[in-house]
């Protein structure tokens, strides 16, 4: 007690910056003693949040997987299932416990397949909802429509395409990834008619994606690529070219020697790549008679093609760059004369030997 009052009496007669110093230490002091509080109960409110969700879990997943097995044999709702059917709905009606149904239906969905995952579909919209994934569409922050974008794809629901293909230039890249992957998730190559009017970029990651996705997919019936490669949006140029490789679409040889012109080198490079792969040897003399006037990348490009179709007569051709300034070049044309005439390739060996000790 005594020693309490002479402290109290010497912060009495103090200075005033050590008087705040001490006030501002109290009050930092509080300050922390709530939030160790505040996050004690935080921890604990979420434990419990996690038991109840988990208890949910299990009650719904035991509906459901009757559900799915307790139908009358000519496809018609049994009685049983129309009461869980029932229960689940007033169940939605909370957003807690329809996030809970929702991921114990996607987690059903992942672990089955032919009719029973079907049923899980229909179930989505029986319960009503597929009201609340669409009106996530209709939400102004752009992570809800991403959602409820993929809730559409998950469910495989289809006759919403022209609601959702709304999104095509959204401003977040998000939004503009989940569309397109629900119409080819859904549509296969039909799905990726947006191409058409796409006006935003498609990233490098997006078009592997929609690869994946594309040769995931049993539909035979490939799309007639023609007019994506003449788009104005080069990201779908490129895109286009990919599926010219992966589909060996020899048919658009005409289209893709066009595009040896084209004015961006990104796309001159991966046409080069695509006649390679098509092996379209009517493009080799194109590029060989103004072979100087393109860039590094687009002749690195077209030699990596040129071992592929190279011909004895391309020699005079390799030998005007065998002193080429870009050194990847003159290995490429140093290998493919090698290739041509292996007696010679001493020659151009110690040509080498020449480069790498200059």
């Amino acid at each position: 007690m005594n020693g309490n009052l002479y402290f109290l009496e010497f912060l009495k007669h103090s200075s005033p910056i050590i008087q705040l110093a001490w006030s501002l230490s109290c009050v930092f002091l509080i300050i922390i003693a709530m939030l160790i509080m505040y996050l004690k109960y935080l921890r604990n409110h979420l434990s419990e949040n996690e038991k109840i969700k988990v208890k949910y879990q299990e009650d719904y997943e035991s509906s459901l997987v009757t559900y799915l097995y307790s139908g009358n044999e000519d496809g018609s709702f049994s009685s049983e299932q129309q009461l869980i059917i029932n229960e689940l709905k007033k169940c939605v009606a909370d957003p807690f416990k329809r996030k809970i149904i929702i991921s114990t239906l996607l987690k059903l969905r992942s672990e089955i397949s032919g009719e029973i995952a079907e049923s899980i579909d229909k179930l989505f919209i029986k319960l009503g909802l597929l009201h609340y994934s669409l009106a996530k569409l209709r939400n102004k922050k752009w992570d809800i429509i991403a959602i409820g974008i993929r809730e559409l794809t998950q469910f495989k629901i289809k006759g919403v395409h022209k609601i959702i293909i709304n999104n095509i230039n959204h401003p977040k890249r998000e939004v503009r990834k989940e569309m397109q992957l629900y119409l080819v998730h859904l549509y296969a190559f039909k799905g990726l008619d947006f191409l058409n009017i796409l006006e935003t970029s498609l990233s490098e990651w997006d078009q592997i994606q929609l690869l994946e996705v594309l040769q995931l997919n049993n539909d035979t019936q490939i799309a007639d690529i023609r007019p994506w490669l003449k788009s104005s949006n080069d990201s779908v140029v490129i895109f286009t070219l990919k599926l010219a490789k992966v589909y060996n679409q020899f048919e658009v040889k005409e289209e893709l020697i066009e595009l040896l012109n084209h004015n961006s080198e990104d796309i001159r490079v991966n046409v080069i790549s695509a006649l390679s792969h098509l092996n379209i040897v009517e493009a080799k003399n194109i590029v060989k008679n103004n072979f100087n006037e393109r860039s590094h990348e687009e002749q690195i490009a077209f030699l990596k093609m040129m071992e592929n179709v190279y011909e004895s007569s391309d020699k005079p051709f390799l030998l005007e760059h065998i002193h080429h300034k870009n050194f990847e070049i003159k290995l490429l044309v140093m290998e493919i004369l090698k290739n041509i005439n292996f007696e010679e390739y001493t020659l151009y060996e110690i040509e080498l030997k020449k480069m790498l000790t200059a």
